[in-house]
């Protein structure tokens, strides 16, 4: 706390005034990044592009943001793998936004023929648990690490992009 006062230029006893714990600034700390992304995310849906390029571009916003949140501090890094249960409360708000995304997209492609899906709101679910379930793993580097980006990119957008109906 005397780390982030002195930062801050705030004293202790005001950051108590409106956090009980470090705990609930990095809590804070992690909601605002969300909705730092979330915003991020809602530019990449409302872009002139097509849906799948909308698509792929909300899955790397994800991963991209998340790892570099991560990465911009050591602390929060070690926090983010050691309390993930703590993580995933704040990120409920976060999650139903980005699933409301992602419906959309999909929605937009069956409309334009792009996709061709029986259940969009199952679908949107699936495709966020899966970039969901990534993280930890592109964080780390352990997705791909052998391929160069472009050719990282390509397969994850046939592999995707095939999943939901669109035609190579």
């Amino acid at each position: 706390m005397n780390d982030i006062a002195l930062a801050s230029g705030k004293g202790r006893r005001t950051l108590y005034t409106y956090f009980k714990s470090k705990e609930e600034i990095y809590l804070a700390v992690i909601e605002s990044e969300l909705d730092i992304l979330s915003d991020v995310q809602k530019s990449v849906s409302e872009k002139k592009i097509s849906p799948e390029q909308k698509l792929m571009e909300m899955i790397y916003a994800h991963l991209d943001a998340v790892k570099e949140v991560v990465f911009r501090n050591g602390t929060l890094r070690a926090d983010f793998f050691r309390d993930i249960w703590q993580v995933e409360a704040v990120r409920k708000r976060f999650d139903a936004r980005e699933r409301l995304l992602i419906r959309d997209i999909l929605a937009e492609g069956v409309e334009k023929g792009v996709f061709e899906l029986d259940d969009i709101n199952m679908t949107a679910e699936i495709v966020h648990y899966s970039v969901k379930g990534i993280e930890t793993p592109y964080i780390r580097g352990q997705i791909g690490a052998h391929l160069k980006d472009a050719d990282k990119e390509e397969y994850v957008s046939k592999l995707v992009l095939r999943a939901l109906g669109k035609k190579y």
